[in-house]
Parts: C-alpha cells; sequence; structure tokens
C-alpha cells in the first residue's frame, strides 16, 4: 500500500440532492463521499478536495482550500443537509468552473500539472442544458466523471463524462450500493509509485508522475537527452558562479580562490588583498612596496635598484 500513493488531485464532488433523491439515500451519499475522502491521499500539497451541492439551486459547501486533513473534511460532510427542488446539473458544473476551479479557491496554478477533476452523483436527468458546459469544462482541462444512480438518465451521464466513457461513467441501482464504487475510484485514482519500488532507471533522482516517472539530476548536473543520465553542469560558466576572481569546477560544484596576493573571505566567495610587504612575505633586501595586491622592491636613499629587482648597491 505503501507503494500505492493516489495522485495529487484537484478533485470537486457536485452531489445531486434534488427532490427525487430521500433523506436516507442522501445519507449514503454522505457515507459515500466520506468512504471516497478515506481512500484518497489528503493534503494541502497532494489531493484537494471541494464538495457541491445542487438542485435548483447550487451551494458550496466548501472549497478546495478549506479542509487538508480527512477528519475536518468527513465533518463538514456530515452536517450536508439536501437542498429538494430541481436538478440543474449544468448550471452546478459551471459554477464549478466560475467559483471552484480558481486559484483564489483553492485550486493549484497549471504550472503544477494537477489533474482537475469532478465527480457527479445524480439519480436524475437535468432539467438544464448539460451538454455545452461540460464541453467547455473538459476543453478548459477538467476531467468529468459521472456517477448515475437508480433513475439516473445514462444518455445525459454519457453527455457529460469525458472518454473514454467506459471509464468515465458509473451506473449503481441503488443509493445502498453507491460505496461499491469507492473500490473502482481507487483503483483508478491510485498511482503505482514506481521511484518508490525502485523499478526505474534514473541514474540520479527519480520523479513520480502518476503512474509513471521522470528523471531527475542533482543540483550542478543536467539531464542527458537519454532523459535518464546525468552530466556535471560547467559551474563555473559565466554568469553561473558568485566567486569575486577565480572559480574551480568540483564535481557538478564548485570552489572560489584567489589571485596571488589576495586571501579568499569568511564568505567564500570574495577575495581581499593580503599585505604582501609583511615581514616574511616578500624578498626585499631594503624597501617593499605595496602594490595591488601584489609589491615591488625599493632602495634606501644612495642606492639603486640591482637587475633582478630585488636586492641594492
Amino acid at each position: 500500500d505503501t507503494a500505492c500513493k493516489n495522485r495529487p488531485l484537484d478533485l470537486v464532488f457536485i452531489i445531486d440532492s434534488s427532490r427525487s433523491v430521500r433523506p436516507e439515500e442522501f445519507e449514503k451519499v454522505k457515507i459515500f463521499l466520506s468512504e471516497m475522502i478515506d481512500t484518497l491521499d489528503v493534503g494541502e500539497r497532494t489531493t484537494r478536495v471541494a464538495v457541491m451541492n445542487y438542485a435548483s439551486t447550487v451551494k458550496v459547501e466548501f472549497p478546495l482550500r478549506t479542509y487538508f486533513d480527512k477528519a475536518s473534511m468527513k465533518e463538514a460532510v456530515s452536517h450536508i443537509e439536501p437542498l429538494s427542488a430541481g436538478t440543474m446539473t449544468g448550471l452546478a458544473i459551471q459554477t464549478a468552473m466560475d467559483e471552484v476551479f480558481t486559484e483564489e479557491m483553492g485550486t493549484r496554478p497549471a504550472t503544477f500539472n494537477i489533474p482537475k477533476v469532478v465527480i457527479v452523483v445524480t439519480d436524475g436527468r437535468p432539467q438544464d442544458q448539460v451538454q455545452d458546459v461540460a464541453a467547455s469544462a473538459r476543453a478548459a482541462g477538467i476531467e468529468i466523471y459521472a456517477v448515475g444512480v437508480d433513475r439516473a438518465d445514462m444518455q445525459s451521464l454519457r453527455i457529460m463524462a469525458s472518454e473514454p466513457l467506459d471509464e468515465h461513467v458509473f451506473y449503481v441501482e441503488t443509493y445502498g450500493v453507491i460505496e461499491k464504487l469507492t473500490s473502482k475510484f481507487r483503483a483508478t485514482f491510485c498511482a503505482a509509485n514506481v521511484c518508490a519500488l525502485g523499478t526505474h532507471d534514473c541514474e540520479q533522482v527519480c520523479v513520480s508522475n502518476g503512474g509513471s516517472y521522470l528523471c531527475d539530476c542533482y543540483e550542478g548536473y543536467t539531464l542527458n537527452p537519454d532523459q535518464r543520465s546525468c552530466s556535471a553542469v560547467d559551474m563555473c560558466a559565466p554568469g553561473r558562479h558568485q566567486c569575486d576572481q577565480i572559480c574551480v569546477s568540483n564535481n557538478g560544484s564548485y570552489v572560489c580562490e584567489c589571485f596571488e596576493g589576495y586571501i579568499l573571505n569568511p564568505d567564500k566567495k570574495t577575495c581581499s588583498a593580503m599585505d604582501m610587504c609583511a615581514p616574511g612575505r616578500h624578498d626585499c633586501a631594503q624597501v617593499c612596496l605595496r602594490s595591488d595586491g601584489s609589491y615591488r622592491c625599493d632602495c634606501y636613499e644612495g642606492y639603486t635598484l640591482n637587475p633582478d629587482k630585488k636586492t641594492c648597491s
């Protein structure tokens, strides 16, 4: 089980609570929701869950940003009340697009590549136009699962759901057996973590990606065209390092050094000029003159510097 965490999702349940759903049946829907929540890897960085309730009106019971733990979610689900009249399924899907799948309400940015998933649970026929709304939701990258119960109109479910339909349309005879679907959804949302199983061929870093994986490299390395192995990047290329004077590549990283006459500061990046004329640092016979991190020799008055530039006559 540890190798089978469900992939992160932004998951929205849209639950029909129209007059045709009797109170005891609606309680079964809530049990189904709670059991679904139990199967998910719920969390701020993993799967976020929102619940919407609809009849002739639509109510967002809680958006994606509200709860990041199963206990709070299930507690909120237990307090959901049916709305009775009407079955405005199209309006519910439109509301999900407009009000729930927004970053302000907790949907993660498109760059995160987190799948947006809707599960619609209904026992009736929509009383509004579902076809165009569902099409625009799918075009916006929302994956729709349609769950029909008892008197549900199968044609409407097929119009709503994403392709392939045999993987996105479910039907149960009664609300009493709706929990049977939990294991189906668990299998659908569960992605074997190939990285944890150790069956990958990445040289350095394995990143889970749904039921598959991608290879990555440690800092200072770049992925080769084979998408598996890594090569050290030249960290001393211009603009890649922070050395003041000399950059020395060191196995995918780098160290800074200084020119002769300079010493590396404690920040290990910048250099300070040493006093090259300090006793024992130079080889001038008489006078040492500092010169920008180096030195030159000179002589006292009455002496002249020899050709060796060190001794005096």
